[in-house]
């Protein structure tokens, strides 16, 4: 099994992107005219500025850089230092084959993040899976190939390693009860599963409560959806929302700001952590 290297070249990537699209539009130029000036595809400028640009050359920064006029040596090899951590390969790479390139960005997100809010309404929050558990859900999602599932299962745990970290992030989690009631693998596997849930409750960095079917409908009721939340002032969150065959990533501040909301309603709406923690335990001794 692969381990956590440290820092996300995923979050490196996309910090230098913000910071080299702001440099652009401060020099007054526009993407258009930067390519032209470098002789580059003005598809190229699109992709660094998005961080679609998995390893952006130093010496593409170094010229970017001069065409914007930043001619301080602290910022321009502060800047250059940050498009070499952006080249390095998260550990989640090696898992390429069976990760899709949407997910190994989540992943490399993830791995950085101070903050993750997530509502899940069918399953059990990856960060949160028994072994077996995430085993039966890569098999429902119609993976047949067994060795594939194990790279999944083990990429999945190798993600939960951080939480156990002083590091680790702070997590807080909502489930809809349907997913204590949807009995994944058989009863044993289940119980062992929820039984998991409660040593994560137990964790100072991880809350979980549950959202009753009591509640009716609520914001989220069209699905799962996690806010990944970051220390430095200059990554700002973002919304993960995964679908059978893609994700979205919703990085728009008045959009997050939405979700914001949505969380602070189903957080107001769900149990307690204690009677959460009440309903997993009753849940799990009647399986």
């Amino acid at each position: 099994m692969a381990s956590d290297p440290g820092p996300s070249p995923t979050l490196r990537r996309r910090r230098l992107a913000a910071l080299m699209r702001k440099l652009r539009e401060e020099s007054g130029l526009t993407r258009d005219e930067v390519a032209r000036r470098l002789e580059w595809s003005p598809s190229k400028m699109t992709r660094i500025e998005s961080a679609q640009f998995v390893r952006l050359p130093p010496r593409d920064v170094r010229d970017l850089l001069d065409v914007y006029g930043i001619t301080g040596e602290s910022e321009r090899e502060g800047l250059i230092q940050l498009a070499r951590e952006a080249r390095q390969r998260g550990w989640w790479r090696q898992y390429g084959d069976v990760l899709q390139d949407w997910l190994q960005v989540f992943v490399g997100l993830e791995a950085e993040a101070s903050e993750i809010r997530t509502y899940h309404a069918q399953v059990v929050p990856g960060l949160m899976q028994t072994e077996d558990y995430a085993r039966h859900v890569a098999r429902a999602g119609l993976v047949k190939d067994a060795e594939e599932i194990e790279r999944r299962v083990d990429a999945r745990l190798i993600r939960q390693e951080r939480l156990f970290r002083p590091e680790g992030p702070k997590i807080w989690a909502i489930l809809d009860e349907a997913v204590l009631c949807r009995v994944v693998g058989g009863r044993e596997v289940m119980r062992l599963q929820l039984e998991r849930l409660l040593e994560f409750a137990d964790l100072e960095n991880v809350e979980i409560q549950i959202l009753p079917y009591s509640t009716g409908a609520h914001p989220a009721v069209d699905g799962s959806f996690t806010v990944l939340g970051f220390s430095e002032a200059s990554d700002p969150d973002v919304v993960y929302l995964e679908h059978w065959k893609s994700a979205l990533f919703v990085e728009s501040p008045e959009e997050v700001v939405e979700y914001d909301r949505m969380y602070t309603h189903l957080n107001a709406s769900a149990l307690s952590t204690g009677d959460s923690v009440e309903m997993i335990a009753a849940i799990a001794k009647a399986l």
